[in-house]
């Protein structure tokens, strides 16, 4: 499934927005930064990789990589109506997918954007 362009944060004062009163958690190779906001219909993303992230080719691979993670985990966060800000950091065009991967996750994680599982009873 592909990420509708509805779901694209293209706006410059959505992005300091979620800077200025988002939640941000930086991990090895990522910065996720999110603020919910109930007036939107579904998730608004935005990726920023910077040149300091590397090379054209590279930057170009990670924003593809951050919009597989984002088609293949944001169904499962516990409140879709949110902004979205993945930012990448020094090195992560080295990393791999999976190693990408998995810092994404613990980042979401951390900022609660999977449920929580249910206490066992």
């Amino acid at each position: 499934m592909r990420l509708p362009r509805k779901c694209s944060m293209n706006q410059r004062a959505d992005f300091a927005r979620v800077k200025t009163t988002g939640q941000a958690k930086a991990g090895r190779f990522v910065i996720l930064s999110t603020l919910p906001d109930p007036s939107l219909e579904t998730i608004r993303t935005g990726f920023i990789t910077t040149k300091r992230s590397g090379k054209a080719h590279e930057r170009v691979l990670l924003r593809r990589r951050f919009r597989a993670l984002v088609q293949e985990h944001a169904p499962n966060f516990s409140e879709i109506r949110r902004f979205l800000v993945t930012i990448a950091r020094p090195g992560a065009s080295k990393a791999s997918y999976d190693e990408l991967a998995a810092d994404w996750v613990r980042q979401a994680k951390r900022l609660g954007l999977f449920p929580r599982p249910d206490a066992p009873k």
